[in-house]
Formats: structure tokens, C-alpha cells, sequence
């Protein structure tokens, strides 16, 4: 029988830092040392998403969570342009020992973005609820800080949410995304009647 003690775990620090987003066990904030997020397209999805990548100088914050009788077969597949990869004494979290994983694009099958690959705002709202209900402001602050690659689009889907786990914000949340790409001055794409426009969002620098 499976037990919180004995289960292997995952680190989110994406979509998955958001409880709403999935139902696995004893969901707890974490940090990983030595890492950073980053926008990334890969060969298996037209769009960016959110990766780990090495940084000894750096941390992710994140969420952990158990996954009974080490059934990772949903998460994995959750997670399929993405590997596996077994942490060790980088990951930080209140209790004892635990067998933790992180799922990053593997090395070699990612690359930074472009403007055809763009970042779902439905997907980005999603993070940043997550990271909202964590770790309260400075934590979606740290968010937009140190992720790299906000040079990726994003496509403003948010009336017909492309992204399959979306979720509804609210009025302070919407706030807090639209203003972290506002400061980054991030470029929107929106749809019309005629297609994608590029508009630019004005903030205060790069």
C-alpha cells in the first residue's frame, strides 16, 4: 500500500506549482538549487512552455507533490515532451528524505524562441495564479525576474483558452500577469477577425 513516506515525488515549478491544475497528494511549497526556468520551444510542441535548466548560481521555487505507488504513467504523459530527471541535494522542502523529480526538456531538444512558437496567456495565467497562492507577490515577482526567454510572443487566448487546464483568475491575478509583461515589455499577440496582430504591451524596460 502506498504510503506519503515511501512515494516518489515531482517538483513543479510551471503549471504544476497550481493545486488546481492536478490532485496529487500532500502538495507543498520546495526549492531547487542550482536551476533556472526558461520559455523554450521544442520538436514535440509548436509552442513555448516553461523548462529547467542548469544554473549553479540560481533557484526555482515550486511546488512538490507525492505520487502514489511511483504510478508516474498521468504525469509522464502530462509531461511528454519533457524527461524525467532524478534530484538529489539541490531540492529544499520541510520534512525528511524524499525521492524527488524534475521534468525538463532534455539537453539538445530545446531551443530558444521564436516568433512562430508563441507562450499561451491561458498557460502563463496559470503559472502565475500558482505562484500567487505560494508565495504571495514576491513570489510571482521572482517569477518574472529570473525566468529567461520573454522574448517569446504570447498569444492572448485568454476569451477562448487554448491551454486544457485554464482556469478562471481573478481581477488581482489577471492584474498581476498583465502588469509582470507590461514591466518586461513583452510583445501580445491578439486575435481579431483577420488574424494575429503584434501588439506590443508598454512597461518600463527589458
Amino acid at each position: 500500500m502506498s504510503t506519503l513516506a515511501n512515494d516518489p515525488h515531482f517538483f513543479g515549478y510551471g503549471s504544476l506549482v497550481n493545486r488546481q491544475t492536478h490532485s496529487y497528494d500532500n502538495p507543498r511549497a520546495a526549492r531547487v538549487t542550482g536551476w533556472h526556468r526558461a520559455w523554450r520551444r521544442s520538436p514535440h510542441r509548436a509552442l513555448c512552455y516553461l523548462t529547467a535548466v542548469p544554473d549553479s548560481a540560481d533557484y526555482i521555487e515550486g511546488l512538490i507533490a507525492s505520487v502514489p505507488d511511483a504510478d508516474w504513467a498521468a504525469l509522464d504523459e502530462r509531461e511528454r515532451a519533457y524527461a524525467r530527471v532524478q534530484l538529489g541535494s539541490e531540492i529544499r522542502h520541510e520534512g525528511g528524505d524524499l525521492d524527488v523529480a524534475i521534468y525538463a526538456i532534455a539537453p539538445g531538444e530545446h531551443h530558444a524562441p521564436t516568433d512562430d512558437n508563441p507562450v499561451l496567456l491561458s498557460y502563463l495565467d496559470v503559472v502565475v495564479q500558482g505562484y500567487f497562492r505560494e508565495f504571495g507577490l514576491d513570489g510571482v515577482t521572482h517569477f518574472f525576474e529570473t525566468t529567461e526567454g520573454w522574448n517569446a510572443p504570447i498569444l492572448n487566448d485568454r476569451a477562448d483558452p487554448i491551454y486544457p487546464r485554464a482556469q478562471v483568475l481573478s481581477a488581482e491575478e489577471t492584474a498581476l500577469v498583465d502588469e509582470g509583461l507590461s514591466r518586461l515589455s513583452a510583445v501580445v499577440k491578439e486575435r481579431d477577425e483577420t488574424g494575429l496582430s503584434l501588439v506590443r504591451m508598454r512597461g518600463t524596460g527589458a
